[in-house]
């Protein structure tokens, strides 16, 4: 039973840490989306966008309002694609590997694997579709005005946001929460409030997946172009006879490698705004020549001003989930349920039956079923036939997973090439602060109390020990990190340990380009002209649960804000 059930484990755990969630099945009929093959290699715009992920959807959508408006996505569109649209096929999108896969994978430093967006839509064609806001207190600390920001979030919750179907499992999981003392119950909001909730999801009634793609419906066709897998290598600036940079333009290319290069118009507020992500925010900037002199110098990048600050502060929220096999089916749920517990973590749920029925295909001939178990470490340097997934018995399960808030440890970003579409050298120093270290620790004793609950009763088995359940997941490879060792390897591992061994990501990485060190309150780079960051780059602090709503919000929020500013300008 134990190497059954271990085997299982292992092959579901990636399933869930590491797979795509599908776009609206309706490909939208965006007549100002195109490939960026065979467009003008010169071009001029009032603002120039770079990355059409979570942030720079709705921000090209506002902006284009009153302006024109290019948006460079380096991926393709999420529609259209029976890997990323279909529920079937879940699981599909981030086991393919190739250059045309919606998603980048990387592994830090620190032996985690993790994925970047590769698509229009951003993370939010990636991650489990969780939708909830921040907090009214986070959104003070970060200087946004309350009114305006919650206008944002209605703006988008009015086209990607839906109240989730609530099933026997993740209801159990509620109540336990409850019955462990992680209250009041809150039932369903979008809000970010101690106790237990259901929140939002930005997956429809039919299971279909709505990204922040979708919030460019909102764009007006006439001020808005958006240029699919168009790569920019870097920006451009103007320095000759002025006190500071003033950034004009961009070079970018499509996906022959035909280079095109687009300038802003005329205009003291014209911008280029850059949001593409965590990772690809600062390794832009550095490309560009914004960045650590010593390290621009040593990949012969010349230096338009030395920024020490650029790729330090790297974030990413440690999660750790524990696999619990059922006597019962479950139903299939990502994240819908959530314990906000005050002591530094979050508790959350997902869970299925027969998870491995996907219908996608890699491109290669194999099934989904076949290449779900590619994200275990071994398996990302073996032949994506080296594993099988059994297909004797349906699984049955789910996992209560923690994520620790913040975090508080920092790791730092560097380049690896002067190529864009390589991933640069991350590391997160998962758990190097303390206190991240005990807030996992309080979370996995939550989880105990939930799994050991009446509530939760009937989907554990009677026989399975809280001990066999961490020493089953801790013996599975779900990172890269050195397994246990020593004589004490074959016991139930302390939560401390548990902790370190299986730690992994919950695609929530933020930083490198943080407020107050390299952009300012207005998300201005300083010490550049004509130049902003918007995105979770910016970020210090993880917003709430899950950041894709708040990210969307800022956009929106953003995009109004310039606006305001470009007619008080006029």
């Amino acid at each position: 039973m134990d190497r059954v059930w271990s085997w299982r484990f292992f092959v579901t755990l990636s399933f869930f840490l590491h797979s795509p969630i599908c776009s609206s099945e309706k490909a939208p009929n965006y007549s100002f989306m195109r490939d960026a093959e065979g467009t003008p290699t010169t071009s001029y715009y009032d603002y120039i966008i770079i990355g059409g992920g979570t942030a720079g959807c709705p921000l090209a959508a506002t902006l284009s309002q009153n302006s024109s408006v290019l948006l460079l996505e380096r991926g393709g569109a999420p529609y259209n694609n029976p890997n990323i649209t279909r529920l079937s096929a879940f699981g599909a999108a981030l086991s393919d590997l190739s250059e045309a896969s919606p998603s980048q994978r990387f592994v830090s430093e620190d032996g985690v694997i993790n994925a970047r967006a590769r698509v229009l839509g951003g993370g939010s064609a990636l991650n489990a579709g969780f939708y909830t806001r921040a907090g009214t207190e986070y959104v003070r600390n970060m200087g946004w005005d309350g009114g305006l920001a919650n206008e944002s979030y209605r703006w988008v919750e009015a086209k990607v946001a839906f109240q989730p179907p609530m099933g026997r499992w993740q209801t159990a999981v509620r109540d336990g929460l409850l019955e462990v003392g992680v209250v009041p119950n809150n039932g369903f909001t979008y809000d970010h409030i101690n106790g237990t909730k259901f929140g939002g999801t930005i997956f429809d009634h039919n299971g279909d997946r709505h990204t922040a793609a979708d919030l460019l419906e909102y764009a007006d066709p006439k001020g808005i172009t958006v240029l699919l897998h168009a790569t920019v290598h870097r920006i451009l600036f103007r320095t000759r006879g002025i006190t500071k940079p003033v950034a004009n333009g961009v070079v970018y290319r499509d996906r022959t490698g035909q280079a095109h290069r687009a300038y802003l118009k005329e205009g003291s507020s014209n911008e280029i705004i850059v949001s593409a992500g965590t990772l690809g925010s600062p390794q832009l900037l550095m490309l560009s020549g914004i960045g650590p002199s010593v390290q621009l110098q040593a990949q012969n990048i010349t230096v338009v001003m030395d920024q020490p600050h650029v790729g330090q502060g790297m974030y990413d929220n440690p999660m750790n989930a524990v696999f619990i096999p059922s006597p019962v089916p479950v139903e299939v749920s990502l994240i819908e349920v959530v314990g906000i517990t005050g002591e530094g973590t979050y508790v959350e749920a997902a869970g299925g039956e027969n998870f491995g029925g996907g219908g996608g295909s890699s491109g290669s001939g194999s099934s989904a079923r076949d290449y779900y178990a590619m994200f275990s470490p071994k398996a990302t340097l073996l032949e994506s036939n080296s594993m099988k997934l059994s297909s004797a018995q349906p699984f049955q399960g789910g996992f209560i997973l923690e994520k620790v808030m913040g975090p508080l440890s920092t790791g730092h970003l560097e380049l690896r090439t002067r190529n864009p579409n390589d991933n640069p050298v991350v590391t997160f120093n998962y758990f190097k602060h303390p206190d991240d270290l005990q807030r996992c620790v309080r979370g996995i004793q939550t989880i105990e109390k939930v799994v050991q609950s009446k509530a939760f009763a009937r989907f554990k088995y009677g026989d399975m020990s809280f001990e066999y359940l961490l020493n089953l997941t801790a013996s599975t490879p779900v990172n890269l990190r050195p397994p246990r060792s020593g004589p004490g390897a074959s016991l139930p591992p302390s939560a401390e340990e548990f902790c370190q061994h299986t730690v992994t990501t919950i695609w929530h990485y933020h930083g490198g380009c943080v407020v107050g060190r390299v952009v300012d309150g207005d998300y201005k780079v300083i010490g550049i002209d004509r130049l902003r960051v918007i995105d979770m780059s910016t970020v210090g602090y993880c917003p709430g649960t899950n950041p894709q709503a708040t990210v969307m919000m800022l956009g929106r929020y953003m995009g109004v804000k310039i606006m305001g500013e470009r007619l008080t300008n006029k």
